[in-house]
C-alpha cells in the first residue's frame, strides 16, 4: 500500500512539474508576443482613439496614457493611407527590397566561395586570416564606422546605395557560419573526388554546395533579417532620404501619426516573419548542423 501511494505521489509531482513548465513557457510566449499584439491592436485603432490614448503625452498634460486591447471602433484607414496614399513608404519599401536582394546575391558570389576556401584549402596563414575574420565579426559598427566612412569617401560612394551594399556584401558573419558547414564535410570525400579527376569547381558545385545547403540557407536567412532591419549604416552613409531603406521610415513619423507608425511597423515585421516562416526548417537544421559538425 505504501509503495502504491509513493508511486501516486511521484506521478502527481511529475504532472505538477509539467504543468508548471507549461505555464512558464506560455507566460514567456505571451511576453514575446505582447509587442506584436500591441501593434495589431494599435494599427486597427482610428486617429481619434489614438489621440485620446496619447493625450497626456501629446499635450504635456498630467496623467497616464491608456491602452485597449480591442479598439472601440476598429478601422483599416491607416493601412489604406499607408499602402495607397503614401508614396514615400512604398519608395523606402522597394529600396529595402532592392538593397537586401543585391546584398544576398553579393554574399552568394563572395561569401560562399570564401567560406569554401577556408574549409577546403589548407593554405599558409589560413588560421591567422580566419582569426582576423572572427575578430572583425566581434567588432560592432561603431568601432569600424570611421574607417568605413573614410574608405567610402575616397571611393566616392557616400550617399549612394553602394555605401550600404558593399560593406554588407563583404560581411564576415555569413562566411563564418557557412565555413562551419563546409568544414563538416569529410576530407576523405574531397580527396576521393580529386583522385577520380574532379576539378575544384566541380567538387565545390557538386559536393560542397549540396552538403552545406542547410548552413548556406541559414546564413542567408539571418543575413536577410539583419539587413532588412539595418539602420545605423544607412543613417551614417546616406544623406538623400530618397535612398533610405524602410527601417528609417519610422523615425520620420511624429506622435500624431501613431496609427500609421503601428501599421508601418507591422508591415515591416510581417516581411521578416514571412521569410523566417518560409525557411524556418532550413534555418534550424543549418544552425544545428554547424554546431554539431563544428
Amino acid at each position: 500500500m505504501e509503495i502504491r501511494m509513493g508511486n501516486r505521489g511521484k506521478r502527481a509531482a511529475a504532472v505538477c512539474g509539467r504543468m508548471l513548465i507549461t505555464a512558464g513557457v506560455l507566460f514567456l510566449v505571451f511576453l514575446f508576443l505582447l509587442p506584436v499584439l500591441l501593434l495589431i491592436s494599435g494599427s486597427l485603432a482610428d486617429t481619434m482613439e489614438w489621440r485620446d490614448r496619447l493625450a497626456p503625452l501629446l499635450t504635456d498634460g498630467e496623467g497616464f496614457i491608456s491602452w485597449r486591447w480591442i479598439p472601440d471602433y476598429p478601422t483599416g484607414e491607416h493601412f489604406k493611407q499607408l499602402l495607397f496614399y503614401s508614396p514615400g513608404f512604398l519608395k523606402l519599401f522597394w529600396n529595402s527590397v532592392g538593397m537586401v536582394t543585391v546584398i544576398l546575391l553579393g554574399e552568394l558570389a563572395v561569401g560562399v566561395p570564401a567560406a569554401w576556401a577556408f574549409a577546403a584549402f589548407p593554405f599558409r596563414g589560413r588560421r591567422v586570416l580566419f582569426f582576423l575574420y572572427v575578430v572583425l565579426l566581434l567588432l560592432p559598427f561603431q568601432v569600424t564606422q570611421l574607417s568605413q566612412y573614410l574608405a567610402l569617401r575616397e571611393l566616392h560612394l557616400l550617399n549612394t546605395r553602394l555605401a550600404v551594399i558593399l560593406p554588407a556584401v563583404f560581411s564576415t558573419y555569413p562566411v563564418f557560419l557557412i565555413y562551419r558547414s563546409f568544414a563538416g564535410i569529410p576530407r576523405e570525400l574531397l580527396e576521393a573526388a580529386r583522385i577520380d579527376g574532379a576539378g575544384e569547381w566541380r567538387i565545390f558545385a557538386q559536393i560542397g554546395l549540396p552538403l552545406a545547403k542547410g548552413g548556406i540557407l541559414a546564413a542567408f536567412v539571418l543575413s536577410f533579417l539583419e539587413n532588412w532591419n539595418r539602420m545605423e549604416e544607412p543613417l551614417a552613409f546616406l544623406e538623400d532620404k530618397s535612398l533610405w531603406p524602410l527601417s528609417l521610415y519610422l523615425p520620420e513619423i511624429s506622435l500624431n501619426q501613431a496609427g500609421t507608425a503601428a501599421c508601418a511597423s507591422l508591415i515591416t515585421l510581417t516581411v521578416s516573419l514571412f521569410v523566417f516562416g518560409l525557411f524556418r526548417d532550413s534555418l534550424e537544421q543549418g544552425i544545428i548542423a554547424g554546431a554539431v559538425k563544428g
